[in-house]
């Protein structure tokens, strides 16, 4: 399955890199989202239509967070 990259992003957090990379294949556009720690990764893939409710959830969840 060919995808070709059309942004990425990086954070860093302690000991841990993140990284958001947008890409397209065949079938559309995906998130794909890793974690690596110490070189051992971890990978969720999102589907780039449901990036709105992806992100309200994001938001509600760091909405609870900070207010406590």
């Amino acid at each position: 399955m060919e995808s070709d990259l059309l942004h990425t992003e990086k954070i860093l957090a302690d000991r841990k890199t993140f990284f958001l990379d947008l890409k397209q294949n065949s079938r559309g556009m995906v998130v794909k989202i890793t974690e690596d720690v110490g070189g051992n990764r971890d990978t969720i893939m999102v589907p780039a239509e449901i990036l709105g409710d992806f992100i309200a959830a994001l938001s509600d969840i760091k909405d609870t967070a900070d207010s406590h």
